[in-house]
């Protein structure tokens, strides 16, 4: 991830001291959009409840143009999240973009999910990120004239079971985009939602059962899973000059699985087994 000095995409200096803090940036796909970022100049502050991870992305970050600092933190912790931005504000002087990536969830049948998991899953996804939202804005965004909010939310749209939590979850933070970005756009503050599909993170690879990643693929069109610098990618674009029209926007990044389960055409039309080429399905 972090071993070429470029970004294979866009132009070296495309966010050249431009300030970005990122939540949950030591490991999956706020790792990886940290490390575009410092390819492309920034000065990335990262956060997450765990230091190790941040100091490994600190590595990774080490030789690249942009510069990486971190802390940890809890962004459920709206003093501790509050103390972060001021820190951030007092270096740097401003803030350009904040990447609300930090989340977490856990596989389970509705039925099965006890008040305490629930109040867990939503106080991370809608209250952290709305905390994190929150200090940006007043701390650095409103002050200055301007700022960008990046959020991370999941696809598909329709309904995920075993998720029912962070379901209901990152549809409050994509609703939370649309009205700030709305309301607060008199301050020059841009809010979007980014809803990601099934990425090849290392939790995903590692952590979830075995038969889901093995056949995930078979259920998006495009026939793969994401790979976390398309994620770092979109991220970055938008933060950029390049970006500055998206506002109240959530853009799906799935492979096409928002629209539809599986390929097209089905293989109980088409009578063949439905498994796309090998080369269609990594990357």
């Amino acid at each position: 991830m972090g071993e070429s000095i470029r970004s294979r995409i866009f132009r070296d200096d495309l966010l050249r001291d431009r300030v970005v803090v990122i939540s949950g940036a030591g490991t999956g796909l706020g790792r990886e959009t940290a490390l575009e970022m410092i390819r492309l100049g920034a000065k990335v502050a990262g956060c997450g409840r765990r230091t190790e991870p941040l100091e490994e992305t600190a590595g990774l970050a080490d030789g690249l143009p942009g510069s990486f600092e971190f802390e940890a933190l809890d962004i459920r912790d709206d003093q501790g999240v509050d103390s972060f931005i001021e820190r951030v504000v007092a270096r740097h002087e401003r803030i350009d973009t904040l990447v609300n990536n930090a989340g977490g969830q856990f596989l389970s049948p509705a039925e099965a999910i006890t008040p305490k998991g629930f109040r867990t899953v939503i106080d991370l996804n809608v209250t952290g990120t709305w905390l994190m939202t929150h200090a940006a804005a007043t701390r650095a965004f409103i002050p200055q004239g301007g700022g960008t909010v990046l959020s991370v939310t999941l696809s598909p749209h329709n309904g995920m079971p075993g998720m029912v939590h962070s379901g209901a979850a990152r549809a409050a933070v994509e609703n939370m985009t649309r009205t700030l970005a709305t309301e607060w756009s008199r301050f020059g503050i841009r809010t979007c939602a980014v809803a990601a599909g099934q990425f090849a993170t290392d939790t995903f690879v590692n952590k979830y059962p075995k038969e889901i990643v093995e056949s995930i693929h078979r259920t998006i069109p495009l026939g793969r899973v994401g790979e976390s610098e398309e994620m770092a990618w979109l991220l970055a674009y938008l933060a950029s000059d390049a970006g500055a029209f998206h506002s109240g926007s959530v853009i799906t990044l799935d492979g096409g699985r928002d629209n539809w389960f599986g390929p097209w055409p089905p293989p109980a039309i088409t009578g063949e087994g439905g498994e796309p080429p090998a080369e269609a399905r990594t990357k």
